[in-house]
């Protein structure tokens, strides 16, 4: 069904035909100017934290942020490199270097188009949320175990990819520590944390950048910067050039594709459904998914990495003023003006900053309460937050979202199942149980001798399959009339037509007759495609049970 918010046209069309006043533009300039600042470090702490070089963080500020902006479905979404694809860009970076983060980023925009123009948008928010809890707290804390060599400026040449490995890794070079990184580090983490507490119109982040940078160079503090582990910062976007696509290349890649493209919808449909309600506005969530597919897909073109909707930088964004996709477009350009006017000063950038800076966003990002009150829910769904968060950590984000999401299937399964029962009834049925007749009072219906009456409640599905044949099988002897009750069955799925043929058949071969009562559309809808229409017959598919039981005591006397 076409809603609304699965409508495919951009946000910021429907802002320019409703009318788009002066006053509102100067408000969003200023948020854009000021989401701008705030992304600048970010964008380059997030660049290095995965493994690639800082400015491939701006590139993808600046054109994935533009992107998303000007086609997404909401009117105040901020996009770019954020701290939940760290962990999955790290991996593939080491795994397959940064032309298969390129090839795989490119494949998740194209999966993220064809989900957005199927009108998958709002089955991405199906995701349960004890999954999406357990891998983030799992993706903080391997962003912040990470940091710990820039942070202690430890002497480490290449850090291990694996978890495990890289603690390993950091306890045998404990004795390399840098005294003036960590306090550096730890000075960095202090203004982050408490400078809202002094103003919020300045980033924390931007003064400690300012702060750390002045005091390591004015000092001459030996602390390893931006520069003399990267070099320069260019100051350019870098020419367009496409991946390798040779079909090997893309098999490999495929799964690590499909979690960016998974991560990335959940990601910026979980900032968007934020957004509103912080605004009071209606995202687009088909759209919102489209304009993510197109910013995966010139992101690793102009050399950047996987971007999607920023939950604090959008927050800031509303926050600020801006309410319309020009505030996310002011913020792109800024940063592109920065990198042009200013980018080589990046250069100079203390890296223990940077690690200070991403300690406190993975410590926000961890969401920690929330994690110890969801361990007081349901035993299936504590069961899905640790396994996220274990296979996160120790074997693989790409993994831990699939076995997440097809264990949260089986679970839901199981669960829809359990709720479903099935009832044999012999003697008698209380008339204010069904919803399928106007009659007045009658009474209790008594049932004829020889005629039996099961009812299912809840969903009929191959879960539910086993259920329904168990409960069948206690009838010790089939009945001459068998009605079947299916008024709470509110749709059948090719499992549980296969339980009622068979059941059909069993009823048929000793002679008896099978009557389905008071069906739904759908029921009866794949009744007819299955051709059990025909096989149970029209005249023993009754609208209720009275009617049934007239049925059932016609069919006796004939007989008879």
């Amino acid at each position: 069904m076409n809603t609304p918010q699965s409508k495919l046209e951009p946000k910021l069309i429907t802002v320019l035909k409703e009318g788009y006043s002066a006053t509102q533009l100067r408000q969003d300039v200023i948020a854009g100017l000021i989401v701008g600042i705030v992304a600048l470090p970010l964008a380059i702490a997030f660049a290095i934290a995965s493994g690639v070089k800082p400015e491939q963080g701006l590139y993808t500020a600046v054109i994935a942020g533009f992107i998303i902006s000007a086609f997404g479905g909401s009117r105040v979404q901020i996009g770019g490199p954020t701290g939940a694809f760290i962990v999955i860009v790290y991996e593939i970076v080491h795994q397959y270097g940064y032309e298969g983060l390129a090839t795989a980023t490119l494949m998740a925009g194209v999966l993220l188009l064809i989900m957005g123009f199927a009108r998958l948008g709002a089955v991405i928010q199906f995701i349960p949320y004890p999954l999406t809890i357990g891998f983030t707290a799992g993706i903080a804390l391997i962003i912040s175990v990470a940091q710990a060599r820039d942070f202690l400026g430890l002497q480490i040449a290449v850090v291990p990819g694996d978890f495990m490995e890289k603690c390993v890794a950091y306890y045998e070079h404990a004795p390399t520590w840098n005294p003036e990184a960590l306090g550096i580090g730890f000075f960095t983490v202090l203004i982050v944390s408490f400078w809202p507490r002094i103003t919020h119109r300045v980033p924390g982040s931007l003064v400690a950048i300012f702060g750390t940078t002045a005091i390591v160079h004015g000092l001459g503090l030996s602390v390893e910067t931006i520069g003399s582990r990267f070099g320069e910062v260019p100051s350019t976007l870098p020419m367009p050039h496409l991946p390798n696509l040779e079909w090997d290349h893309v098999k490999r890649l495929f799964s690590p594709a499909l979690s960016i493209a998974l991560l990335g919808g959940i990601e910026s449909l979980l900032s968007a459904v934020v957004a509103d309600g912080m605004t009071g506005r209606r995202h687009r969530s088909n759209m919102e998914i489209v304009a993510q597919g197109l910013a995966n897909i010139a992101s690793p073109i102009f050399g950047g990495i996987p971007a999607t909707g920023a939950i604090a930088r959008t927050a800031t964004n509303i926050k600020s003023g801006g309410r319309t996709p020009i505030a996310g477009i002011v913020h792109a350009l800024t940063l592109l003006c920065i990198m042009v006017f200013v980018g080589k000063w990046a250069a100079l950038i203390p890296l223990a900053t940077l690690a200070g800076i991403l300690m406190v966003v993975a410590y926000n990002m961890s969401e920690w309460r929330l994690f110890v009150k969801l361990l007081r829910s349901p035993k299936s769904d504590v069961v899905i937050m640790l396994n996220s968060l274990f296979l996160t950590v120790f074997v693989d984000l790409t993994i831990a979202i699939q076995v997440g999401v097809v264990l949260s299937a089986f679970l839901f399964m199981r669960r829809m199942s359990e709720v479903t029962q099935i009832g044999y009834q012999t003697s008698a049925l209380e008339e204010n149980e069904d919803d399928f007749t106007n009659n007045d009072t009658i009474g209790q219906r008594k049932l004829p001798q020889g005629v039996a009456v099961f009812e299912i409640y809840g969903s009929f599905f191959f879960g539910a399959a086993d259920k329904f044949k168990t409960a069948i099988a206690q009838v010790e002897k089939n009945p001459k009339v068998l009605i079947l009750r299916l008024r709470h069955v509110l749709a059948l799925d090719a499992t549980a037509l296969h339980a009622i043929e068979d059941l059909h058949d069993r009823i048929c071969h000793d002679g008896g007759v099978l009557l389905l009562s008071g069906l739904h559309k759908q029921p009866l809808d794949a009744l007819m495609r299955a051709g059990l229409l025909d096989l149970v017959g029209e005249d023993n598919i009754v609208a209720n049970i009275d009617v049934a039981i007239q049925r059932a005591e016609m069919i006796l006397t004939i007989n008879n």
